[in-house]
């Protein structure tokens, strides 16, 4: 099997809730999505998606996949889509660091692998665990009393993991983790992400403040070593998320006993051959794990369903569903929530179907 051309498609996605806001006063309220058709002379096509939070969070923006993508997508014309471990190897070599950039190219030849296995990608992955899986839900920052009002209400809607917004002032922030925790009811979990907004005294404020609350931390500060400093000053548990970003910090991560739970998005780790192999290497260190993705809509989120499926139940600390926190859908067959709970497709590969209606006309075709 060879492939014979790659479009690329932009499509902004708004959100339910209007507006999207984080740590440091950043927030988006439309995200641009960019998404890969990969065609092949067998018939087979596949697709992927990557849609960076905006230019403020990671090292990564909208523009940038596109741009990328020219460097890249000519030089695979030809090549093999199912042979992942090769087409990786050729993508590094075409363009240093840039992971984000190969995510949706390799979402997308997985996809072609599950379609001419006739297997869907958790198989691929691994195999698939229980019926569902748990998902968390974000809750953009606001004032404490509207945060808690919010934990309630998607509550009511069957999610039982919620990720708070801190990461501004410390005294703003202690009220919303207090405040959100008294919406909790046994089972749920509450998570405190500080989206590396705290310096570290500030940190320290906060988790001294809140050390009788059942609350986790997440990513209070810019560097592993500051966050590491914090972790050994607290006896809550902890997660790191933004400086995981290779399986090298994973080690170091787990030799420092720096956290109990590590954030794996997929296009911050280039794809979903590397978040496997990320993956798998936190089973083998006892680590949990959110599976997830810095934002994307239908694609997105069938990608991070099949890769959490196939992590093992008590390794999955939680995951997202990122097509339900916007009003556009690009894709049918895409997991929906059901009850705070998200499964994988069964159909091969993805199990998707892009709605080419929605994404407009390819902004770039590379081959044919």
């Amino acid at each position: 099997m060879k492939i014979t051309s790659i479009a690329v498609y932009q499509v902004d996605l708004p959100l339910r809730e209007g507006n999207y806001a984080w740590s440091e006063g950043k927030s988006v309220s439309v995200f641009d999505s960019t998404v890969v058709r990969i065609e092949t002379d067998a018939g087979v096509s596949g697709h992927g998606e990557v849609c960076p939070l905006g230019p403020v969070y990671l090292p990564a923006y909208a523009a940038g996949v596109r741009t990328g993508v020219a460097e890249i997508a000519p030089a695979l014309i030809g090549d093999d889509p199912t042979e992942l471990a090769k087409l990786n190897r050729k993508m590094d070599y075409l363009l240093k660091g840039h992971p984000y950039v190969k995510s949706a190219l390799d979402v997308a030849c997985w996809d072609i692998l599950g379609q001419a296995a006739g297997l869907p990608i958790c198989t691929l992955l691994g195999g698939r665990y229980g019926e569902d899986f748990t998902l968390y839900r974000a809750i953009s920052q606001r004032p404490a009393a509207e945060m808690a009002e919010n934990v309630a209400m998607y509550r009511g809607e069957g999610y039982r993991r919620f990720q708070l917004k801190v990461g501004g002032d410390p005294n703003e922030d202690i009220l919303r983790i207090c405040e959100a925790a008294e919406m909790l009811e046994p089972g749920d979990k509450l998570i405190a992400d500080a989206n590396t907004g705290w310096l570290k005294h500030e940190a320290l404020r906060v988790v001294n403040a809140v050390r009788d609350v059942d609350v986790y931390i997440e990513q209070p500060c810019p560097s592993y070593d500051d966050c590491l400093a914090v972790r050994e000053r607290t006896t809550l548990p902890f997660i790191l998320d933004e400086v995981i970003d290779s399986v090298d910090m994973i080690v170091r991560c787990a030799a420092d006993r720096a956290a109990d739970v590590v954030n794996l998005k997929i296009s911050k780790l280039g794809g979903l051959t590397k978040t496997r192999q990320a993956r798998d290497l936190c089973v083998s260190l006892g680590l949990g794990m959110t599976i997830e993705d810095s934002w994307g809509g239908d694609i997105v989120t069938a990608a991070i369903a099949h890769l959490a499926h196939s992590t093992p139940t008590e390794h999955l600390f939680s995951s997202t569903d990122f097509n339900s926190y916007v009003t556009k859908s690009i894709a049918e067959g895409a997991p929906q929530r059901n009850n705070g709970r998200l499964a994988a497709s069964n159909e091969p590969g993805l199990g998707v179907k892009p709605k080419l209606d929605v994404l407009g006309k390819p902004v770039a075709i590379y081959g044919k």
